[in-house]
């Protein structure tokens, strides 16, 4: 199978299936990167542990810190406690939350995010409201002209 044909496959996988975790999966928050594709995870519970991404998650599908994900336990491992299963984003999560499947340890954060927002848009508009052009971008590969309305061209072009 070709790598273009596996990506769609695992894509279609992650995105259409809406799954429930079975009685040995839990729900975990990734809370950092750890290289070589293990993932720092925490449980409802705040116990903390390192989960590892399966080789078919590998180049198709990236988890940044924040994110939910179904983890099955591995038995054998010191550090790295479980494999990741299936990666959780907003429409799984609804469902798991109208199935009344989401851990009650996660439920309080989802709440807090919409007040964050709203203050990040009270500073947006306190910033806004200035005239202040310093911290445009300034590109450095070009020159920099200066343009002064003055009267000296004006006078120039008169007295010639």
């Amino acid at each position: 199978m070709s790598q273009a044909t596996k990506r769609k496959h695992v894509v279609k996988e992650a995105l259409g299936d809406f799954v429930t975790p079975t009685e040995k999966q839990q729900i975990v928050k990734v809370t950092g990167s750890r290289g070589n594709n293990l993932h720092e995870a925490v449980t409802a519970r705040g116990v903390t542990f390192l989960v590892s991404m399966p080789p078919k998650f590998r180049k198709n599908l990236w988890i940044k810190r924040g994110d939910y994900v179904i983890v099955d336990p591995i038995d054998e491992g010191e550090k790295v406690k479980a494999e990741i299963s299936f990666i959780l984003y907003k429409d799984n999560i609804q469902y798991l939350q109208k199935q009344q499947l989401w851990p009650e340890g996660f439920t309080v954060e989802p709440d807090k995010e919409p007040e964050k927002a709203e203050e990040t848009e009270k500073d947006e508009d306190f910033s806004g409201s200035d005239d202040d052009e310093s911290d445009l971008f300034v590109n450095t590969n070009r020159c920099n002209y200066q343009y002064s309305e003055s009267g000296e061209e004006d006078s120039q072009e008169e007295a010639s």
